[in-house]
């Protein structure tokens, strides 16, 4: 593996509370030319399930994880299917691969996800964790954390805070939330979703 170009792949982790705006994200991410060859892994769980959409949009490249919390009841097979994609970039299935977005469920804790990636001594070398992107709805972001220790997990690992929603609320809101999440996490870049400096 080592001596093959395009290793470590960067994997991305995408989380954020039910609601947040994960689905409308990776179907913005998807549709951007400077992201091909990307590889999204989804959890299809109950009422978050991906939008058949963006399933037949980028159908070649999404893989579905069956039924189950991400990093929990399927964190084995995440793993697999980490070691699948190597594989099928090894044996040409997949001509290139340049990078790969895991998307947890909302209510996922991401600290086993991002343990499965980095203390697999076969993913470590394929794989590089490239950063953790945490959405937080701008509606109901305070009440969220309030009431939900794993969106203050979330917003407390990630590199980037994308901050969604923001137009549907008081900009006095909005900044009691943007100073609230730079208390939880003082070194994440905060990116506002409405905003057209951030793109």
């Amino acid at each position: 593996m080592t001596g093959r170009s395009g290793f470590p792949i960067p994997v991305s982790v995408l989380t954020g509370f039910l609601g947040a705006g994960k689905t409308t994200l990776l179907n913005r991410l998807l549709k951007d030319p400077a992201l091909a060859d990307t590889a999204v892994i989804i959890n299809e769980f109950g009422e978050v399930a991906i939008d058949h959409l963006l399933v037949e949009q980028a159908s070649d490249g999404i893989i579905q994880l069956s039924d189950g919390c991400l990093c929990c009841t399927v964190r084995g097979e995440l793993v697999d299917t980490l070691a699948d994609l190597v594989d099928r970039l090894q044996t040409g299935r997949i001509a290139r691969l340049a990078r790969v977005v895991v998307e947890t469920t909302g209510l996922a804790d991401p600290a086993p996800v991002l343990q499965s990636i980095m203390a697999h001594p076969a993913l470590v070398q394929a794989f590089r964790l490239d950063g953790v992107i945490a959405l937080v709805d701008g509606v109901n972001g305070a009440a969220t954390l309030d009431g939900h220790v794993e969106a203050v997990k979330q917003a407390a690992v990630a590199d980037r805070i994308v901050l969604t929603k923001t137009d549907l609320t008081e900009a006095s809101d909005v900044e009691a939330l943007r100073a609230r999440l730079h208390q939880i996490n003082p070194s994440a870049v905060l990116l506002d979703v409405n905003d057209p400096a951030t793109g």
